[in-house]
């Protein structure tokens, strides 16, 4: 254990280590400012779930359970790599605190043994994920199955030093200290080093074992320790030696590997979880603070000879912000993402992961630029669409956020490709042709189907409902959204809701030909400028309302206005509050305002939205509604349901788009709500009902199984009280 050999280790391997960190650190700086320092208690909160405890990594088991011993081997190892590092030096150094005859010596020698058995159950799973099941989600490669066999050769080889070292211990004064040596001097030296950390001072040549000093038994290196029983001298201090060298080193080894694989996630997974957005996860940032202003930056690239270089939106490498090249630094590789996606699991040209990965490779291959200065060379007038990412990749997404939700390590992707469509849409104008109606049907009439303004609140004839216009300090707005106000199925879904608030006594109104399309379809699409013009005119009209005393409550039954309105309208002026109709009904249910009495016999499935459930974390309420209906007996589907609920397919403007092949979002959602073998599929989202509706006329099956709002399966129910 020579302290020249462990300087010269450590040092080298410590200086390589740096000088790629750093490379991976100015590589970074290309990428634009933003502020994620704030809020630190809420950041500290964020990594104590998900880069300590591992929350997300339960969604795959026993993945996550395996992944979670490995994480806490290294943690608890880190100590004794320390340890080993230190007795290079001094060969008796114990960390000054871990002594194994002192008592946390003797519960940290009993931990430490008994993790790196966890350590070695958690890698062979991985092993077997690998070699003998593999996981089409996973990236497979010998790196992987690298990585594996240097962390079980840690393990192995810190077990082997301990019971060599043991077996060496328990025979010491037989071997050098008896009146007839077995060991030669030089042997009888090196035991003495070997065996130095582990009696107390003074006590070296004194028959002991080292068992006597723990209240419990290391059982790892207690069958090291019997293996080697009939070694002899030479051979425990040569087994000695290679457990030390062997772990002292790999563990240098595999730190230098990592900012070059992608295990690099190990050292950023913390720093990028603590840098996270910690904005609504509904809010996309705004790219100016009116559309004035942001109509002055989109003028302003269009008069380049390069628009692109412009950061409107993404188009190059530079647009990103360091915490988006943080993202590509961290990616895991595990391939949740992909596997939860719904345009992936459709056949879809998206991969979430390959989308990260052809960026983080990309931007890899522009470090050696960097770190010559050459920043011509490293910024290359390269358009990411579609010069590296075809067009079909971010017109496949959904926005449902499942990838987000996977992710172990937090990382973002809606935002990312949000940005790459608002680039081509505002600066190429280049967008999916049957967007080009929508966009023209919220800019004039305010709804994407280009239908009347004045016909937005014949949807509510019969029912004697108040307009604002008449009622302007009514305490709460019915926002009917543009689905429930044109779309003769939804319909049903808006005077459902309004015979229910009536029936309670609520005092509402609704807004009619002065409520416009929220423009959520404009900002997925990536036509900002047209959801800034539309939220900027609804925001007058709320807080006009607002000012004269009314709408305080704003209730609504569409996630997608709801997760507007909520998230994204205070970036306009509009500060609401917003409550989605389940959770408004559910409250209106247990102020016994609401009494289901009629039974509604079956079997119902709810499908939660993904920007109810995912964006807003609306899971119960829906839920808890059908379970007070008499006569519900509500099923969930398999798996795939809340949290990693399947999208319908209609978000992120796919409502108005044609999907790229014929595997059908909407249909496999469908058909994954028919296995529970429901009768009626309940849903929350005027959308998602369309979306349904048709996936059930794909399979003939709309006669048999009904598809209804929740709100509509309610007022069944309390129809007698509504007196509807």
């Amino acid at each position: 254990m020579s302290p020249v050999a462990m300087f010269l280790l450590i040092v080298v391997a410590l200086g390589i280590f740096g000088r790629s960190a750093w490379r991976r650190v100015k590589l970074m700086e290309i990428g634009r400012p933003v502020n994620r320092f704030d809020r630190i208690g809420d950041r500290i909160n964020a990594v104590l779930r998900y880069a300590f405890w591992q929350q997300k990594m339960d969604y795959y088991q026993p993945a996550g359970s395996a992944h979670k011993l490995i994480f806490v081997g290294f943690i608890v190892l880190l100590l004794r790599t320390l340890v080993l590092w230190g007795r290079g030096f001094v060969p008796s150094f114990n960390l000054f605190i871990l002594a194994p005859w002192m008592p946390l010596g003797i519960a940290y020698e009993f931990a430490k043994d008994i993790v790196a058995m966890l350590v070695v159950a958690g890698v062979s799973v991985f092993f077997y994920y690998r070699l003998i099941k593999p996981q089409r989600r996973m990236t497979l490669s010998m790196e992987g199955l690298f990585i594996l066999g240097i962390i079980t050769t840690m393990m192995i080889a810190d077990m082997a030093y301990d019971g060599a070292a043991m077996a060496l211990l328990d025979r010491d004064a037989y071997l050098c200290h008896a009146q007839h040596l077995v060991a030669t001097a030089s042997q009888c030296d090196s035991i003495a080093k070997i065996i130095a950390p582990l009696t107390p001072p003074g006590q070296v040549g004194v028959a002991h074992s080292y068992a006597g000093y723990s209240f419990f038994p290391s059982p790892a290196a207690s069958f090291f320790t019997m293996l080697f029983h009939d070694y002899s001298a030479g051979a425990l201090i040569f087994l000695s030696h290679l457990g030390f060298w062997v772990h002292s080193s790999l563990v240098l080894l595999f730190l230098n590997l990592l900012p070059h694989s992608k295990h690099f996630h190990i050292i950023t997974a913390i720093p990028n979880v603590y840098t996270r957005d910690l904005t609504p996860a509904g809010r996309l940032k705004p790219m100016a603070e009116n559309s004035e202003k942001l109509m002055e930056i989109v003028g302003a690239a269009g008069e380049l000879e390069d628009p692109a270089s412009a950061p409107v939106g993404i188009a190059r490498m530079e647009h990103f912000t360091w915490k988006a090249i943080l993202d590509f630094y961290t990616c895991t590789e595990c391939g949740r993402c992909s596997d939860n996606c719904p345009a992936h699991r459709t056949g879809k040209i998206l991969s979430p992961k390959h989308y990260l990965l052809s960026l983080r490779d990309n931007l890899y291959s522009r470090e050696d630029a960097v770190m010559a200065g050459d920043m011509v060379a490293a910024l290359p007038p390269l358009n990411l669409v579609p010069d590296l990412i075809h067009p079909d990749v971010i017109w496949a997404c959904t926005t449902c956020r499942a990838c987000e939700e996977q992710c172990p390590v937090m990382i973002s992707y809606v935002d990312k490709i949000v940005d790459m469509r608002r680039n081509v849409v505002m600066v190429r104008g280049e967008f999916p042709h049957e967007l080009q109606k929508p966009f023209q049907g919220m800019e004039v009439n305010g709804n994407p189907w280009n239908l009347s303004r004045m016909d937005r609140a014949n949807w509510a004839d019969g029912l004697d409902i108040p307009r604002f216009s008449q009622n302007p300090t009514a305490e709460v707005l019915y926002w009917v959204g543009c689905a429930a106000s044109y779309d003769d199925r939804a319909k049903k879904i808006a005077r459902a809701t309004a015979k229910l608030l009536k029936s309670a006594g609520v005092d509402f109104a609704i807004l009619g030909d002065e409520e416009n399309c929220t423009g959520d379809p404009a900002r997925r699409a990536g036509n900002e400028f047209l959801f800034s013009m539309l939220a900027e005119g609804n925001a007058a009209v709320l807080n006009g309302y607002k000012e004269q005393g009314g709408a305080k409550t704003v209730v609504t039954a569409c996630p997608h206005c709801f997760n507007s309105l909520k998230n994204e309208y205070p970036d306009f002026g509009a500060t609401l509050e917003v409550v989605h109709h389940t959770d408004f009904l559910l409250g209106l249910l247990a102020e016994k305002r609401l009494t289901p009495t009629g039974r509604v016999e079956g079997k119902v499935v709810y499908h939660d939205s993904c920007y109810l459930g995912r964006y807003n974390g609306v899971y119960d309420s829906p839920r808890d509604i059908l379970k007070a209906i008499p006569g519900v007996e509500l099923v969930e589907v398999d798996h795939w349901t809340k949290q990693r609920g399947l999208c319908c397919g209609a978000g992120g403007a796919q409502m108005f788009m044609e999907e790229q092949n014929q595997d059908r979002v909407n249909v496999k959602r469908t058909l994954q709500l028919v296995e529970t073998q429901a009768k009626t599929i309940a849903s929350g989202c005027p959308f998602c009902m369309t979306m349904l509706t048709d996936g059930l006329k794909s399979q003939s099956l709309e006669d048999e199984i009904a598809q209804l709002d929740v709100a509509e399966i309610l007022e069944r129910s309390c129809s007698v009280t509504a007196g509807a």
